[in-house]
């Protein structure tokens, strides 16, 4: 019967399954509800088809309303857009939610968020109005042409006395500097500042209501402007407040006695009760420069200003009367923005008020972020919760994060919780933190790391919280917890997280420096810290590095701040700074964020590489630069280790990153390459420069090689030869062109600056290897490489421009047309490479090649300029193909109308194959075949071959079988012929007598030389369309004809013919100077006019 019943349990177990997490579910569910009940913090579940909301009812002010959203993994409600206000107003409305609601302001993504400081800090307490209370300033004082005076104050408000709150006095003028109010019966306290005996005007600048305000007053003695200050705003200002004068004093005398509480009547003493003040005071610091506005706001947020400070508050630097009481508070700063965005819900519109005031407020979830942390806290047992409270012996883990309500935690609370869950993670009962599990973990640092430490707090349980801190993080980033980081991925937005939460807790050691320990450093395993004090007043500064010993022996990380900076920061005025370093080890950190995008990344692919992917290779090093707790943007250098790659068929290459949280926020942020690149490239390690502080790391990018060793070998073998060939043959080509005197126009100008600039970049090319050690030499190896091969692209695009003028009519001037083809020629190349320089200087070379970088946009620079003019140069030709092909087809028809079809078919061929064989060189469209490589490497060899050939191509069809070359090279020699029979009786001067020559325009001969010739039997055949520049042989214009008849082609490509009138003419002076030189019988003679007196073509 017990296996009858067994039997049906694994028939039905499905259904049993599905039952038990259903119950298990509701009862969560229920769980949850009676939790938030309890607690108070029961929210208000808005959905929408992209977010869900949380309307929490509870009244906090803006600071604990943003950290509540914050701890369970959300938003402080954002601003709705423009167009989206009344709708959700309306949906709130709906829920019946009405009233204000906190706003954060959506450019809070790319600010810190506003947060109160807690400001332990000791107040004098003057009860009552005396003449013998005073607290005397032990400091020395210079002289002050400029002064600013902050402090925080509590105004008695049981007398309505003149007070005095401070008095600066000289030999030369007891009241050279003071600050005087009484409170009036309006209950405002007016101020009034005395400089050199000289008294401002009374005037309200708070009103007397036994809380803390903070005030600041300012003179400057150029023109004696003067103003006063109350909690962050200008009250009262005003000029001519003992303004420089012959008669007065060019700025505040120095060595000053400075009293607190007391009006002096004499240097240091004479005082008297019913000027003297009381209630309390704190925080006072003097300047000797007028702050500004936005510094004022500083001071106020207890974010003091070092630079030109004369007096900073401290007990160690105040004389104190015996009976002045002394008391230690808490003070509140505020944020950097005193109000904070109200939404009014009823009314659709936004407000402002006080941050510290309470109300109500939303929390936004991404959808999908907020079912996923539901769906891990339902399948949570809870088991590491558990084992931390049972070992705490208290609740320091909520059962839920929904259920935990803003908890701040003690300095002594927070450390025991870490102890309990640093024990419990470190005995590894569970392999693996289930997704709750580290959800609750990452809430519980994040209250830990809002901890505000208290005056008398003991600084050694601080540092013993940071080691917990540290090994509590380490054991959450190990590897085996990659598949939880992934699971809640879209609740914590990456694992970036956790590095926020890292420094926010380095942070909270910086109380730990002292002038005798400057440094704090924190090591394990897998993670370290660091915060240091630097102290930029000595005469020398150097790097200031972070050197982190990695696992392996012998090798380590290392990120430093260069003396430069250093000596920058301290040319700005600036005499402390802080420096905070993290390191993360390769963990689950990396393993996480090797999926994430880069920012302005190119996979770069030459055709022997195939991108495949990009991942962390390397630790996450951070440095972060404060001053005031404020950050500062510095230039750092750092090296980190690669971790060991096992892929023998792959290329690996190093790009240096940072993580920049304000791209894709909801992601978390992601990869950027921006201000930083690659300085040295190890097999084992990377060397970077990046032009800010944040978090680092190197980016591997893998690629797939598409060839071997050897391939690649024979590939720069045919390369190398094929280009010095190349240039072989066109400085051949270059000289044939300028030595023989090929008649001048457009087309052969043009061809010589092709040859020109292809030439130059193949020498270069050639080169180009030998200048890879040297960098500048690199540099301008570059820069000349990518200004000949554009150019020699834009002489391409020229020839293509040209043969467009012969095909189509083009109104412009021969002048006007070469003024254009030398500024596309020669300009354009210059303005792309000039532009690219200007632009991408730092990232222009490759970093293993004197080329282009691949890596980045530069490589544009050349290819997108080539695509055009390949583009370009294709139209071309296949529109001189057109024409070609139909004026062939006519002179077909018209000459031999009875011709078979094969030999039609023939001529077609020809007709299109002829242009297309003589044009590619020159128009460069073998460089398209460079799109092809990638498919195979028979495409690599194919467009090596083509492409590194083409100057010896350019020299066998247009030097070679050039017929216009090989017409001056005749000429030439039947120069050099004629002018050998110097010995003739009757020597012919046909090179300037007009009676041997023929006609520059019709092309006839003299009558000297037509009587001279045998018969009219024995003449040549006229030769039609013929236009005679020279003294020899007619030329056929190469290039496109002007003369559309039947009898021959639109298009003449190499119509150079040796003439023969030109063979007429050296008949005729062999047989007048030398009659046994040359005999031909007249069969011959014949059979040379039939072989020659057809019809060019």
């Amino acid at each position: 019967m017990v296996n009858m019943f067994r039997r049906d349990l694994r028939l039905d177990s499905w259904f049993f399954s599905f039952l038990v997490s259903l119950s298990r579910s509701l009862l969560a569910f229920a769980a949850l509800a009676k939790n938030q009940t309890s607690k108070g913090f029961a929210p208000v579940t808005i959905e929408t088809s992209r977010h869900t909301y949380e309307y929490v009812a509870t009244a906090l002010d803006w600071w604990h309303a943003d950290r509540y959203c914050e701890q369970h993994f959300a938003q402080l409600l954002f601003e709705p857009q423009h167009s989206e206000q009344d709708s959700f107003s309306k949906l709130l409305q709906s829920h019946h939610i009405t009233g204000s609601v906190w706003l954060k302001e959506r450019d809070g993504v790319l600010h810190k968020p506003k947060r109160r400081r807690g400001h332990s800090v000791p107040v004098l307490v003057f009860r009552d109005k005396t003449d013998t209370k005073y607290v005397k300033v032990l400091s020395d004082f210079p002289a002050l042409p400029a002064v600013t005076a902050c402090a925080h104050l509590q105004w008695d408000t049981r007398t309505q006395e003149i007070a005095t709150i401070f008095s600066y006095a000289v030999p030369a003028f007891i009241n050279e500097f003071q600050l005087r109010g009484f409170m009036d019966e309006e209950g405002f306290v007016r101020f009034a500042l005395i400089v050199h005996g000289h008294h401002s005007p009374y005037l309200p600048v708070f009103r007397a209501d036994r809380q803390w305000h903070h005030f600041c007053v300012t003179w400057q003695q150029e023109n004696g402007t003067w103003a006063i200050y109350a909690d962050g705003k200008r009250r009262a200002s005003a000029s001519g407040l003992c303004a420089a004068g012959p008669a007065a004093p060019q700025a505040i005398y120095g060595q000053g006695t400075f009293i607190i509480g007391q009006d002096q009547d004499s240097l240091g003493g004479t005082f008297r009760a019913k000027e003297s003040f009381s209630g309390n005071i704190t925080d006072l610091h003097i300047w000797q420069k007028v702050l500004s506005t936005e510094q004022i706001e500083k001071v106020r947020s207890c974010w003091v200003t070092e630079q030109d400070l004369v007096f900073g508050w401290s007990s160690n630097a105040l004389e104190l009367e015996s009976s002045v009481q002394t008391v230690t508070t808490q003070l509140l700063c505020p944020g950097p923005v005193e109000e904070c965005r109200v939404l009014e819900v009823g009314s659709s519109g936004f407000s402002y008020a006080s941050c510290l005031q309470t109300l109500p407020f939303i929390c936004q979830y991404r959808k999908d972020a907020y079912w996923q942390l539901k769906r891990a806290q339902l399948e949570s047992s809870h088991s590491l919760v558990s084992h931390v409270n049972t070992l705490a012996a208290r609740s320091v883990v909520p059962d839920s994060v929904f259920t935990s309500g803003v908890q701040d935690m003690n300095l002594s609370v927070a450390l025991g919780a870490l102890d309990a869950l640093a024990t419990v993670l470190r005995e590894g009962e569970m392999s693996t933190l289930e997704p709750s599990d580290l959800l609750e973990v990452l809430q519980l640092l994040k209250q830990v790391s809002d901890v505000e430490v208290q005056e008398g707090d003991d600084l050694e349980m601080l540092e013993q919280l940071g080691q917990y801190y540290m090994e509590v993080t380490e054991l959450i980033l190990e590897e085996q917890n990659t598949g939880t980081w992934s699971s809640v991925s879209q609740v914590v937005r990456g694992p970036m997280a956790v590095v926020e939460l890292c420094d926010r807790m380095v942070s909270l050691l910086v109380p730990l420096l002292t002038a005798e320990r400057t440094r704090i450093t924190v090591q394990h395993r897998n993670i370290g810290m660091e915060v240091r004090e630097l102290d930029l007043s000595g005469q020398e500064l150097s790097d200031e590095s972070y050197v982190v010993q990695t696992v392996e022996k012998g090798r380590h990380d290392f990120i430093e701040v260069p003396a430069e900076e250093m000596q920058r920061l301290k040319a700005r005025g600036l005499r402390r700074v802080t420096v905070k370093n993290l390191w993360f080890g390769y963990g689950a950190l990396q393993r996480c964020l090797s999926g994430t995008a880069v920012s302005q990344h190119v996979a770069a692919s030459d055709g022997g590489y195939k991108y495949v992917s990009t991942a962390v290779g390397t630790a996450v090093i951070s440095s972060t630069l404060l001053c005031n707790y404020q950050e500062i943007s510095t230039s750092v250098r750092y090296r980190l280790q690669h971790r060991a790659q096992d892929l023998p068929d792959m290329l690996v290459w190093p790009i240096c990153a940072f993580w920049n949280f304000s791209l894709s926020p909801d992601a978390g942020g992601m990869w950027s390459t921006a201000g930083c690149s690659v300085v040295t490239s190890l097999q084992d390690s990377t060397a970077c420069f990046c032009n800010h502080t944040t978090n680092f790391a190197i980016l591997l990018q893998v690629y797939e090689l598409q060839m071997t060793a050897k391939e690649e070998f024979t590939l720069q073998t045919l390369t190398f030869i094929g280009c010095g060939v190349s240039f072989c043959a066109l400085i051949v080509t270059f000289i044939l062109f300028l030595v023989v005197r090929v008649p001048k126009s457009e087309r052969t100008t043009v061809h010589k600056n092709l040859i020109f600039a292809l030439a130059a970049g193949e020498a270069l090319l050639m080169l180009s290897e030998l200048a890879k050690s040297n960098q500048v030499l690199c540099f301008m190896v570059t820069a000349f490489l990518h200004f000949f091969f554009m150019a020699a692209f834009s002489w391409m695009l020229v020839e293509g421009l040209l043969l467009w003028s012969k095909v189509v009519a083009v109104n412009m001037s021969e002048d006007r047309r070469m003024k254009f083809y030398y500024v596309t020629g020669w300009g354009l190349p210059v303005l792309i490479v000039g532009v690219t320089l200007a632009t991408s200087f730092n990232k222009y070379v490759a970093a293993n090649h004197c080329w282009l970088n691949m890596q980045t946009n530069v490589i544009w620079a050349f290819v997108g300029p080539v695509l055009f003019i390949l583009a370009v140069n294709t139209f071309v030709l296949l529109r001189v193909v057109t024409v070609t092909v139909s004026s062939a087809r006519r002179r077909s028809k018209m000459l031999t109308p009875n011709s078979s079809l094969e030999s039609q078919i023939g001529a077609q061929i020809w007709a299109t194959a002829k242009p297309v064989l003589v044009l590619l060189p020159v128009l460069g469209l073998t460089w398209v075949c460079g799109v092809l490589v990638h498919l195979s490497i028979i495409w690599a060899y194919v467009f090596i071959v083509l492409n590194s050939l083409q100057g010896l191509y350019i020299f066998l069809v247009y030097a070679i079988y050039n017929s216009e070359v090989r017409n001056a090279i005749q000429r030439m020699k039947d120069k050099k012929k004629a002018l050998s029979f110097t010995n003739c009786s009757h020597p012919i001067n046909y090179l300037s007598s007009p009676r041997n020559t023929t006609s520059w325009e019709t092309g006839k001969l003299g009558p000297a030389a037509e009587s001279a010739l045998p018969s009219p039997a024995q003449k040549d055949p006229p030769v039609k369309n013929i236009t005679n520049r020279g003294n020899f042989g007619a030329k056929i214009p190469v290039g496109i004809s002007s003369i559309m008849s039947p009898e021959r082609p639109a298009v003449e490509l190499t119509a150079f013919k040796s003439s023969v009138f030109k063979q007429g003419i050296l008949r005729l002076f062999s047989r007048r100077c030398h009659p046994e030189a040359v005999q031909l019988s007249s069969s011959q003679w014949t059979h040379e006019k039939g072989r020659n007196g057809g019809t060019q073509e």
